[in-house]
């Protein structure tokens, strides 16, 4: 081979690869956007929303009804068994048995898909460890989601005071859209990632 032949061939090969390199770079994931694009994740930007009157209206008076799907069924299960029910976070939550059977009905069948579940006792759910009730706000999924905003603007903030409130934020949160582009934090605006 004639050395400018062998230039040539050198030549195209180290552009082919930087070419190849900064196509990789330019598409490369370096955010925690990954549900706007669709892949598989266990807080979806949007879930199901609540259907059930009876859940709406039974849970719903005191909080917000939480959509199903962001827990797993047996953490469900064992918020709705009658005991936790009289200590539900601190407050007496007790229901008929026959209320408590069709919210646990409904809360089942539309709880997340049995392949994400959090595992009782798992680090994904301390709650679990410590004798306490799942909390959704607990799960490594729901602190993964909200680890960029500070406690002042949630904790710290007189018309949020918890995680647990999100429709203070999440402008759609009860119809189950939790996308970035709904969030509206009181006393500060728009949330950006």
């Amino acid at each position: 081979m004639s050395p400018y032949r062998f230039k040539s061939v050198l030549t195209l090969l180290v552009t082919g690869t930087l070419a190849v390199s900064s196509a990789h770079l330019a598409f490369a994931d370096d955010d925690d956007d990954d549900h706007e694009r669709g892949k598989d994740d266990w807080f979806e930007s949007r879930q199901a929303p609540v259907v059930n009157a009876t859940y709406s209206e039974e849970c719903g008076s005191c909080h917000m009804a939480y959509q199903p799907g962001l827990l797993p069924p047996q953490a469900w299960a064992r918020i709705m068994t009658s005991d936790a029910l009289i200590d539900h976070y601190g407050d007496d939550a007790s229901l008929s048995e026959e209320l408590r059977a069709e919210i646990s009905a409904f809360l089942a069948a539309n709880a997340t898909n049995v392949s994400q579940q959090m595992i009782p006792g798992d680090a994904s759910n301390p709650g679990a460890t410590s004798g306490g009730l799942p909390r959704i706000t607990a799960s490594a999924e729901f602190k993964d989601e909200h680890d960029e905003i500070p406690a002042r603007l949630v904790t710290g903030n007189p018309e949020v005071n918890s995680f647990s409130q999100c429709n203070a934020c999440h402008q759609k949160a009860a119809e189950g859209n939790y996308d970035e582009r709904w969030i509206d934090i009181p006393g500060h605006g728009p949330w950006r990632d």
